[in-house]
C-alpha cells in the first residue's frame, strides 16, 4: 500500500540537463554517492518540482516554469532566503541545501531542499488510507493549528522584517491581483470586472496584526507523516510568502474549500479532500482559527470572496500559458472553466 506523493517520468517539455545540474550539486553538497536520477512529481502548476536521487541522500529542486509570464511570482532567491531564516523557528520547513542563479546551469534560479517524504492529500484520500470522522475533524484542527503558529511567529525577531510592507497590503493585493487577472485574460474568460469593483470599494483597513503569512497554505502543500497521519511534518512551496495580513492568508486558503453544500460546479473542481465526512467547513474553520488566535473574524466575506478571486487569477495565469502555447500540459487546458466557475460563485457570495 503506497501512501506517500510518488514522482513520476519527467514531463516532455520539462526536462533538466541533467549533467550540468549533477555537475552544480556535486560541488556544492558534499558526499553525494553514485548517479544522480531525476523524477518530477505531478502535483502543482506553478513552479516545477523534482525529486533527486543519489544512492545516499534524496532532494528536490524547484525551478520556475517553463514560458512563465508573471516572473515575480517565481522568485527562486527569495524563496530560499525565506526558508533560511524560517526553519529554525517554525520546524514544518524543509531545509534549503542549495541556490544558484548561475544560468549555465539551468537558464534560470533554481533551488534544492531536503525531502520531506509522507503523505500528501490531494483531491481523495489515497487508496488504502482510511481515517474515522473524529480523525478527520482532528486532522483539519491541526492544519488550523499549524497555519496559526505561522501567524504567530515574530517576523522582525527571525529576520524577516524585510521581506514584506504590512502598510497597506490589502489595498495592494487588491490591486495587484485585479491588474494580474486583466493582464492574463483570454477571450474566452469571464472579465470579472464586478468582482473586482467590489473588493476594491469594501476593503478592509489594514490589520493591527501584520505576520508572515503563506499564501498557499493548503492540503497538497502539507506533509504527513506516513506512520501518524494526524501528525503535520512539513509545509511545502513557500514562493508566495510575505508579511501581509493573517486573515487574507485565511480567506486564500479557503479559497480552496468545497464543502458537501457547495455547488455541483463547486464540486467539479475540487481539488482537495476538504469533502470528507467529519471536515470542518469554512465557517468552522474560520471560527477555530478566531478561538486560537483571540481576533475578531467579522466581514470574513470579504477575505473568502478575495480567495476565490485569487484562486481564479492563478488558474488564469496558467491557462494563459496554455493558451499561448508556452506549455503543453494537458491538465492545464480545463482551467479556463474553473476561472468561468470561481468568477459565478464570487458573484453569488457577495451578491453580484
Amino acid at each position: 500500500m503506497e501512501l506517500t506523493d510518488q514522482a513520476s517520468e519527467v514531463r516532455s517539455g520539462e526536462e533538466l540537463d541533467t549533467a550540468k545540474v549533477e555537475t552544480f550539486l556535486r560541488d556544492t553538497i558534499p558526499h553525494l554517492e553514485g548517479k544522480m536520477a531525476v523524477r518530477q512529481f505531478p502535483g502543482g502548476h506553478s513552479n516545477l518540482t523534482y525529486l533527486l536521487t543519489f544512492e545516499n541522500r534524496e532532494m528536490v529542486l524547484r525551478r520556475p516554469p517553463f514560458g512563465a509570464k508573471a516572473k515575480s511570482a517565481h522568485d527562486m532567491g527569495r524563496e530560499y532566503r525565506i526558508l533560511k531564516a524560517l526553519k529554525p523557528f517554525y520546524p514544518y520547513c524543509p531545509e534549503p541545501l542549495a541556490y544558484s542563479e548561475d544560468m549555465d546551469v539551468m537558464g534560470c534560479p533554481f533551488y534544492v531542499m531536503e525531502r520531506l517524504q509522507g503523505i500528501i492529500l490531494r483531491r481523495n484520500l489515497p487508496k488504502g488510507m482510511i481515517l474515522t470522522p473524529d480523525q478527520v475533524e482532528r486532522l483539519f484542527q491541526k492544519v488550523v493549528e499549524t497555519h496559526y503558529a505561522l501567524h504567530a511567529l515574530d517576523y522582525r525577531k527571525i529576520g524577516l522584517e524585510g521581506f514584506g510592507k504590512p502598510e497597506g497590503y490589502v489595498r495592494r493585493q487588491v490591486e495587484g491581483w485585479s491588474s494580474r487577472y486583466r493582464n492574463a485574460r483570454t477571450p474566452d474568460a469571464p472579465d470579472f470586472e464586478s468582482v473586482m469593483a467590489w473588493l476594491n470599494d469594501h476593503q478592509p483597513n489594514d490589520s493591527p496584526y501584520p505576520c508572515i503569512i503563506h499564501n498557499d497554505f493548503k492540503f497538497d502543500n502539507i506533509v504527513l507523516d506516513s506512520n501518524d497521519p494526524l501528525n503535520i511534518i512539513g509545509v511545502l512551496d513557500w514562493e508566495m510568502a510575505t508579511i501581509g495580513d493573517p486573515l487574507m492568508d485565511l480567506g486564500s486558503s479557503l479559497g480552496y474549500w468545497v464543502e458537501k453544500g457547495d455547488s455541483p460546479e463547486m464540486q467539479a473542481i475540487k481539488t482537495l479532500p476538504t469533502h470528507l465526512e467529519g471536515a470542518l467547513t469554512r465557517k468552522q474553520m474560520v471560527a477555530y482559527y478566531s478561538k486560537l488566535s483571540g481576533r475578531s473574524v467579522d466581514h470574513f466575506e470579504f477575505y473568502y470572496g478575495f480567495g476565490l478571486f485569487r484562486l481564479a487569477v492563478i488558474a488564469q495565469q496558467i491557462y494563459y500559458r496554455f493558451y499561448h502555447g508556452q506549455t503543453r500540459d494537458p491538465r492545464f487546458q480545463s482551467l479556463i472553466f474553473a476561472v468561468t466557475i470561481l468568477e459565478k460563485t464570487a458573484r453569488q457570495l457577495l451578491g453580484l
